[in-house]
This record gives structure tokens, sequence and C-alpha cells, in this order.
């Protein structure tokens, strides 16, 4: 009857942080965590995060980026793979790059350079299709 999904947030996930880049930090070489993941820090390779990607407003990633949910406050020059999950960019974010996401929020001021490929499982588009051509009844 009601649609209980739960609702990904930038604070949920904040919480859950178990790896940190720190600011200053250099990573060269890709990089994986099966955990969430912060980066306050610059990463120049290929980033594999099995849970989500925070990325701090002193945060920069050089390569492409494969995690469930990405939050970006900071840079990212590369393409980004979130396909069943969520990419929300703040204000003081940018992207160089392609996403594959499921649902995406850009904040105003933020910068997006690249394309954009929404992903939706077969059912909430079959559901969508069928609205789309069925008529409305009248009150």
């Amino acid at each position: 009857m009601f649609n209980n999904k739960k609702v990904i947030t930038y604070d949920s996930e904040a919480e859950k942080v178990v790896t940190l880049i720190g600011t200053g930090a250099v990573c060269d070489g890709p990089f994986s965590s099966k955990d969430s993941t912060r980066v306050d820090g610059t990463i120049n390779g290929a980033v594999r995060i099995d849970g989500s990607l925070i990325i701090g407003q002193t945060g920069k990633i050089n390569g492409n980026i494969k995690a469930q949910n990405v939050f970006l406050a900071g840079e990212v020059t590369g393409n980004v793979d979130a396909g069943a999950g969520k990419v929300e960019i703040s204000d003081t974010g940018k992207i160089v790059g392609d996403i594959t996401t499921h649902s995406i929020v850009i904040d105003e001021n933020a910068v997006f350079q690249g394309n954009c490929s929404m992903t939706a499982d077969k059912a909430s588009a079959l559901f969508a299709k069928e609205r789309a051509v069925t008529p409305k009844e009248s009150d």
C-alpha cells in the first residue's frame, strides 16, 4: 500500500563511514574499500567502493569511480558508476565525466560536464509506460 523505500541521505551515510582519506593525503594507483569511504585528500586512479563514497570539499579523484552511492562536494575527473544507487553533487562539487546512476541530485552552482545515463528496474519502467498510455478517468 505504501512505498517504504529507505531514503539515502548524506547525513545517514556520513554516520557509517569506516575508511577516511584525510586532507593532504595522496593515493596513487587504484583504490578499493568494502566499506563506506570519505575522501578529503587526493586519489589518482580508479576507485571502487562496495558502500557509499563521500568526497569532501577538499577531496579530489582523478579516475573512474564505482560505488553504491556517491556524494560529491569536491572534484572528480572521470566517470562515475552508481548504477543502482544515487549520485548527489553539492553546490561546491565538480565532475568532468559521465555518470550512470538510478537517481541524481545536482545542487545549484554545481558543475557537471558530461553525460548522464539513468538506470531503472524494469518494473517501474513498465509501470510508467502503462500509466502514460492509459487514459485518465474523469471524476
